[in-house]
């Protein structure tokens, strides 16, 4: 299996805080949110890659933090420049996603996990129910108000399996958010492949979610642990806060 943190973006929303650095190297507590979520790819048995995707303003940053990890993280991480500059020629998650497919000659699962989460969940769990439905899987997470949900990735499932996916819907079905946590099946990387064919977004990845959702079964799994979407200054005040 092969792990992808997607870190690409130029989170806007978060400036003045990210115009000179990559929301994914915020610090959280001094650490930076990157190095929780490798340290949590780091445990999982089974990941023999590590690719990191960032847009050709930041890449340097990524390089330097590479430079300060353990030899074992340096060993199997890779950085990887999508060459994008800016909000206006950014290729999305989805085209990153397949960017890193076709660079690094990927033939294998993988386990996605966008770069401004922080969450506490174990993702061993998730990698070894995945492992016995063999079938793409979505971390989910409970928000428990359906204010909330409106702001996240909402999906609804039956018998573990997920029947409705909407971003940002306005009347939420339920509170169960996607975590920005994907794992694709070796055989999902030719419908990823097609998507990207489509004139769908090439953006948010609930776009690709709802695409493999209508050629086949895609399951959630829910984490019970604290999960936090970094996506505004408040967010981010409040999790140096509480975690």
């Amino acid at each position: 299996m092969k792990a992808v943190v997607l870190c690409a973006g130029y989170a806007t929303r978060l400036y003045p805080l990210t115009e000179e650095k990559p929301k994914a190297l915020l610090l959280v507590k001094g650490k930076p949110i990157l190095s929780y979520i490798v340290e949590k790819l780091n445990r999982i048995e089974g990941i023999d890659n590590i690719f990191i995707v960032s847009n050709d303003r930041f890449y340097t940053h990524f390089k330097l933090w590479l430079e300060k990890q353990d030899e074992t993280t340096k060993n199997k991480t890779k950085i990887v420049n999508d060459e994008t500059t800016g909000n206006e020629n950014r290729l999305g998650a989805i085209g990153d996603l397949r960017l890193i497919i076709q660079k690094e000659n990927i033939d294998d699962d993988i386990l996605v996990v966008l770069g401004d989460n922080l969450f506490d969940a174990n993702l061993n769990e998730m990698a070894d129910f995945f492992k016995k439905i063999r079938e793409t899987t979505v971390g989910v997470y409970d928000v428990k108000k359906f204010e909330e949900a409106k702001k996240f990735g909402i999906v609804k499932i039956e018998n573990g399996k997920i029947i409705s996916f909407e971003e940002k819907p306005e009347n939420p079905k339920s509170t169960l958010s996607s975590m920005g946590i994907y794992i694709y099946t070796q055989s999902d990387l030719g419908k990823i492949k097609e998507y990207m064919k489509t004139d769908n977004s090439k953006d948010g990845p609930g776009h690709l979610v709802k695409y493999l959702m209508s050629i086949k079964d895609v399951y959630a799994f829910q984490f019970r642990e604290r999960w936090f979407d970094i996506g505004s200054k408040e967010s981010y005040e409040e999790v140096n806060r509480i975690w």
